[in-house]
């Protein structure tokens, strides 16, 4: 069993104890001895983040500033809070706005290179001087699902106008960004936690389901760092908050962040696209169509509880690890398995479906469900953060964005 597959298989089976209140409960002794031994790591992982912090803050350990606008979407939990939507949504409107925007990402669980290859890269060209990867440079896809990762790639396809960076080294790929690419804007996909380069906002995502988990940081719960460390962010934006009451959730999001702006939205289905003709239908093609929901990602309940709504019969639910990558054999299985229960179509999710290699001829179609944001409370604190952005003192041939420019050039090495 590859390294892959073992850290997958661990993660479905750790997942489900972790990630909602109640869930560790009732358990023989060694799943208890499990989570006792998981409770004394979260303890020094906690303290661990929480000094981080405090170096960042105190300024032992440096945020680099780049001169420009660089907004941050992230969450305080692992995945399923519809970050990649958010991102796609503040660079759609950022760009109309007339600003020239990167998006720079983490890329994660792209391909990584070879020992040999990053080795060689280290020592003969150096780490600072080594380029980002370019999903996109603005007008044209330059890169895979593979190589760039899920997310950013998915951002790249849907946004042509939009410069895609991935690198581990954020505040490299935005000094690439704005030096080669002039850009103004930078935006940081699941960048709360990235601390090194100074962000002028960030925004924050809260799943109104599950806004904390079981109240743990990893790996006894899903928190990335304490809840009390929502403080940081601007904007709190409170999503799959359609049929729920969010009063008490916002009252606990004031008690931690008194001056935060906060909205609500859902990530709503639009359309239902074709997995590997990217032919677009309407939503009404589901209603009483008889599937097998396949997903690879933290929180698949939503997922299927939209297409239950939209009328669809589910007779099967495949669920594979978060950020699972498909290969043609699972792809050509599950095919069969659909064709065996009868099923009239696969329905994924577009993370999912830019994972799948692609298949020909398909016995059973392959469709994906897009997905966009609509706001439902507080849609005016999206529009400010748009108008801070727009009509900041940085745009593109003032004074500050020369200066922003000579500063972010001379912090650049030549080569890059």
């Amino acid at each position: 069993m590859s390294r892959r597959k073992t850290l997958e298989k661990a993660e479905n089976s750790l997942l489900p104890l972790i990630q909602y209140k109640g869930a560790d409960q009732g358990h023989e002794w060694p799943t208890r001895l499990l989570l006792w031994f998981l409770k004394r790591i979260s303890s020094v992982y906690g303290a661990v983040v929480q000094i981080r912090l405090f170096l960042f803050n105190t300024g032992i350990l440096r945020r680099y500033p780049l001169g420009c606008q660089v907004i941050s979407v992230g969450n305080v939990t692992v995945g399923g809070t519809g970050k990649t939507p958010m991102v796609e949504m503040l660079a759609r409107e950022l760009t109309a706005q007339g600003r020239k925007v990167a998006i720079l990402s983490r890329g994660y669980r792209k391909k990584e290179s070879g020992f040999w290859k990053r080795l060689s890269e280290k020592f003969l060209v150096g780490a600072e001087n080594q380029k980002p990867r370019i999903v996109s440079d603005g007008k044209r896809l330059l890169l895979d699902s593979e190589m760039s990762g899920d997310e950013p790639y998915m951002l790249a396809t849907n946004l042509p106008d939009v410069v895609v960076l991935v690198d581990k080294d954020r505040v490299k790929s935005g000094r690439y960004a704005v030096r080669h690419f002039g850009c103004d804007t930078l935006l940081l996909d699941d960048g709360f936690q990235y601390q090194r380069l100074l962000h002028r906002r960030d925004l924050l995502l809260i799943d109104r389901t599950n806004p904390f988990g079981n109240g743990n940081v990893l790996p006894r719960g899903i928190l990335r760092e304490p809840a009390r460390n929502i403080e940081r962010a601007q904007f709190v934006c409170i999503t799959k908050a359609r049929g729920g009451d969010t009063a008490e959730l916002r009252r606990e999001i004031r008690q931690l962040n008194p001056t935060c702006g906060i909205m609500e939205c859902n990530h709503d289905p639009t359309a239902l696209v074709g997995a590997f003709t990217r032919e677009r239908f309407p939503l009404e093609k589901l209603r009483g169509l008889r599937i097998m929901a396949v997903s690879g990602i933290a929180a698949p309940l939503s997922f299927e509880q939209s297409l239950e709504r939209l009328g669809a019969e589910i007779l099967e639910r495949r669920h594979f690890a978060d950020h699972h990558r498909f290969s043609q054999q699972e792809i050509i299985d599950l095919v069969n398995q659909a064709g065996s229960l009868h099923a009239d179509a696969i329905i994924t999710t577009e993370k999912d479906a830019v994972r799948m290699t692609r298949i020909d001829r398909c016995a059973v179609p392959v469709y994906f469900l897009r997905i966009e944001v609509h706001f439902l409370r507080g849609d005016e604190e999206f529009r400010r953060v748009i108008e801070e952005v727009t009509f900041a003192s940085d745009v593109p041939g003032g004074k500050k964005s020369r200066q922003a420019e000579q500063t972010a050039s001379s912090l650049l090495p030549a080569e890059l």
